[in-house]
């Protein structure tokens, strides 16, 4: 784990990811100031640099904001390697989910896992993440679809801190699929959702905010409004999974209630982004469930960028359809894939990122008063980040400005 001192790593290419003016925020042969937690200097290679601080030479090379996985649903028992191969073989998700494939079938897992075993399988996907320079992860329940499994799910995702350098932020997604019990039912679990498990996980403090899986296969307009409003009435954030497999809207609803994010969004109309802008919705782009499943129907990056929308990039990891532990990777994929610019995906994983979990005041870039959560890469520009594949690692890692072990 860390240690920790009031230090100064001087020296150094800075992506600081503020909006100076510069591409990434870079400021050259900077000094970054570190006292406790935070940053509480930024200085230029003519300032005057402070005393008292134990020194860290950078030797000109890059220091960035630890990166932010914004979506994630690492928390979950087995896996569907099996699925995976028997698709590649012909059968199709439908006739998968009749076999009891598909999600029903990771509901089991989860359910049959102990806590003790949903602890150390999520450990090991979170490790892959941290390794990469990843110092803030959100976690989703929903692979529980009742109250004790939910519960234990994001009370797992809350251990992660304990044994990792990362800050985990936890969203209830109860209303990720309809569970066997309510099979012909899904206004019933609406109900359950919003008036037996929420009010107890808001008691408890277990979730940061509330999304919804709302598509043709998931849950309607109507009902996503229940949770919203349930998520009102207990204090709780929302965000959605929307739009990812059709046109439902489901965006214009979650920026009705503000959300902090819609995240797919694939096939959201260009002409119903503006509702994000005008609510300070932050727009998650998925690229590795896009490749994972093989699909066409790119998100409208274009018209998010004509209103100025901040587009995150995370990496969706999940057992069926994003299998993928790299933030480096999704931002090489969010570039080839979705056309954003190695820049866009930076700031995506970073200030967006922190954005779209409501933290933007306090993580996402390198600035006075933000967390010290910061790495220090081996190479001369970011690009170089978002070019190589599985190429880089960070060479120093902190994490509210303690040294973490990498």
């Amino acid at each position: 784990m860390a240690q920790q001192n009031d230090i100064l790593i001087r020296n150094v290419r800075l992506a600081s990811m503020q909006d100076n003016g510069k591409p990434y925020g870079l400021i050259e042969n900077a000094s970054v100031a570190i006292s406790g937690s935070k940053i509480v200097g930024i200085f230029g290679e003519n300032d005057t640099l402070p005393e008292g601080y134990d020194v860290i030479d950078g030797q000109g090379q890059c220091l960035l904001p630890g990166f932010i996985d914004c979506h994630t649903h690492l928390v979950y028992g087995g896996d569907r390697a099996t699925e995976f191969e028997q698709r590649l073989l012909g059968q199709s998700y439908a006739d998968i989910a009749k076999q009891g494939g598909g999600i029903r079938s990771t509901v089991s897992a989860t359910r049959a896992a102990s806590t003790q075993e949903l602890l150390q399988s999520a450990l090991s996907r979170a490790r892959r993440l941290a390794a990469e320079g990843v110092t803030t992860i959100e976690v989703k329940s929903g692979y529980g679809l009742d109250f004790d499994t939910e519960i234990r799910m994001l009370q797992v995702a809350k251990q992660l801190e304990q044994h990792l350098d990362v800050d985990i932020m936890t969203t209830y997604l109860g209303a990720h699929a309809v569970p066997v019990e309510y099979a012909q039912r899904a206004d019933d679990y609406i109900q359950y959702v919003c008036e037996t498990v929420m009010p107890e996980i808001a008691r408890l403090g277990l979730a940061d905010a509330v999304d919804v899986f709302c598509e043709s296969i998931g849950f309607s307009l109507e009902q996503c409004t229940k949770v919203f409003n349930a998520a009102a009435l207990h204090g709780l954030r929302v965000k959605a999974h929307v739009e990812q497999l059709s046109d439902q809207k489901g965006a214009k609803l979650a920026a009705q209630f503000n959300a902090l994010s819609v995240d797919h969004i694939e096939y959201m109309a260009a002409e119903d982004v503006a509702c994000l802008k005008q609510s300070g919705t932050v727009a998650v782009m998925l690229p590795g469930a896009f490749y994972f499943l093989n699909e066409s129907q790119l998100p409208p990056i274009a018209a998010l960028r004509q209103h100025g929308v901040p587009m995150a990039v995370a990496t969706d990891l999940n057992p069926g359809s994003s299998p993928l532990s790299s933030i480096l990777t999704a931002m090489n994929m969010a570039c080839v894939l979705f056309k954003l610019t190695p820049e866009e995906a930076i700031r995506g994983t970073t200030i967006h990122a922190a954005r779209a979990l409501g933290l933007a005041e306090c993580k996402g870039k390198i600035a006075v008063g933000f967390d010290a959560d910061l790495c220090l890469w081996n190479i001369n520009h970011p690009v170089e980040l978002v070019y190589g594949i599985n190429q880089h690692r960070p060479l120093k890692k902190w994490y509210k400005g303690r040294l973490s072990t990498l």
